[in-house]
């Protein structure tokens, strides 16, 4: 009874500052700041409560994004210091990365010592991977070009940081590259980022959290275990079977601190962009928003109902994972609590350890969508016309070139700026959007997330092996 009271009590208190914002922000009716400050605070309260009763971490977690955006609004300077709490809960994420990863894949493989499983698994997983990623990117296409979200303007105006210099290929590359011909740079460049899945020392890899490379040598060692005799292949098996079980116990400890890394997270982000920033470049970010809204509903929603996958059951499984995604703007932070979450879905743990991990090499969705998009935003803020050919091109460049974006934020501005280099699209375009990259970042982030999650339900549909009497299920029911 309490807990409906206070939902009533939050949604009221909720909707009621909503339309005092729209009549402020609309100029509709003169509100004194200080008087929306108190409304975000009444606001604060309430949420706050509405979480103490609940005693839910999903809950906590949305209710300190909530309040991260109100320190960032009202105490900038407090905002900006609240950083390196953000920081350490993306390090203490990243100790749970390597291990999980490499446990899980070896005892999903050697466990089941079925070879002929991982080998379908893994081609269904990369047809399912290419065709999301490519209508994500056509999506991307069709959208800018819709809203011509970068005719008109006014770069000059817009606030500037400085690119990201690295770009992924070695000094050593850039020499080699000297002596080959243009027309074959891409190619090489594409054999370096095959070159640099395969891992030169596993502890280096778990170091980098280079996940691709994790992926690669566990699956490559667990191929190996699953080859060893039953009596000697036993104890090693056994042993990632506790090891990745004591990685998601971690992972739920460490996850009682997603709420105050997700609010500082969120009021540092708030807290040194301003709301100002958004002027200049709405166009560029509601364009963005939008194109990902279409994707979630004209590609995901089909699949699931297609596969008839529960779509209330699955958005109540993977919140979590999103929330944390969507504030910290990383990937890496979500992947253990998507994880865990999939397989308490009723996805297999075996599935659930190859899909994710390599998904987040070669099923950035969202990514996928945004740089194909943002290509064609710089042309248009350039007063560059592209042509359909040329566009289509840029497509097919960055269907192969997104699929070496690593899982940390703003990496995908490294690929928009080879990609802008490859076609004489000018980067000076890609200075003035930085402002908002944080931003974008976390839509387009959220929206990995939410990729690789039903890719895993996917797969295990296809291969007959989702498990609707899951730990899940049986909360739902009670």
């Amino acid at each position: 009874m309490l807990k409906k009271q206070t939902a009533v009590i939050t949604l009221f208190t909720v909707s009621i500052a909503v339309v005092l914002t729209l009549i402020y922000e609309f100029e509709w009716l003169a509100i004194h700041p200080d008087v929306m400050m108190v409304v975000r605070w009444v606001v604060a309260a309430v949420l706050t409560l509405n979480a103490v009763v609940r005693r839910d971490l999903t809950t906590w977690i949305l209710t300190c994004l909530v309040l991260g955006v109100f320190v960032g609004l009202d105490f900038p300077d407090l905002a900006r210091s609240l950083q390196p709490l953000s920081q350490g809960f993306i390090k203490l994420v990243k100790t749970i990365v390597g291990p999980i990863l490499f446990a899980t894949l070896v005892y999903g493989i050697a466990g089941h010592s079925d070879l002929k499983s991982v080998g379908r698994m893994a081609w269904k997983s990369m047809l399912y991977f290419f065709l999301a990623t490519s209508c994500a990117i056509f999506i991307g296409l069709i959208v800018i070009n819709l809203t011509q979200a970068g005719v008109g303007v006014d770069v000059a105006n817009m606030p500037h940081e400085e690119l990201p210099t690295s770009t992924g290929i070695t000094e050593a590359d850039m020499k080699a590259m000297e002596h080959i011909d243009p027309s074959v740079h891409g190619v090489f460049k594409f054999n370096a980022f095959i070159r640099d899945t395969f891992p030169e020392n596993i502890v280096k890899s778990v170091y980098e959290n280079k996940v691709l490379q994790i992926v690669v040598f566990g699956v490559i060692f667990g191929i190996a275990l699953a080859l060893v005799e039953e009596k000697k292949r036993k104890p090693l098996v056994d042993f990632t079977e506790s090891l990745s079980e004591a990685m998601f116990k971690y992972t739920n400890l460490v996850m009682l601190f997603a709420p105050i890394g997700v609010g500082a997270a969120m009021a540092y982000t708030v807290g040194h962009l301003g709301v100002d920033i958004l002027k200049n470049l709405f166009m560029l970010l509601g364009s963005l928003y939008l194109a990902l809204t279409l994707f979630l509903l004209c590609v995901l929603l089909p699949v699931m109902i297609f596969l008839k996958i529960p779509i209330k059951q699955f958005i109540k499984a993977i919140k979590e994972p999103v929330s944390i995604a969507f504030a910290t703007t990383s990937s890496d932070a979500a992947l253990p609590k998507a994880m865990s979450a999939m397989e308490k879905f009723g996805v297999p743990r075996k599935i659930v350890s190859f899909v994710i991990p390599t998904g987040y090499s070669f099923n950035l969705d969202g990514t996928s969508l945004y740089l194909s998009l943002a290509s064609i935003f710089v042309a248009q803020a350039a007063g560059i016309d592209l042509s359909i050919g040329q566009q289509l091109l840029i497509a097919f460049t960055l269907m192969i070139t997104s699929k070496g974006v690593a899982a940390v934020p703003r990496a995908s501005l490294i690929v928009l700026i080879a990609t802008a280099d490859q076609f004489g699209l000018p980067t000076f375009v890609i200075a003035a959007i930085l402002g908002i990259d944080e931003l974008m970042d976390m839509a387009r982030t959220s929206v990995n997330v939410i990729g690789n999650c039903l890719a895993t339900v996917v797969v295990a549909k296809w291969e007959g092996e989702f498990d609707e009497e899951a730990p899940f299920w049986e909360e739902v029911k009670s």
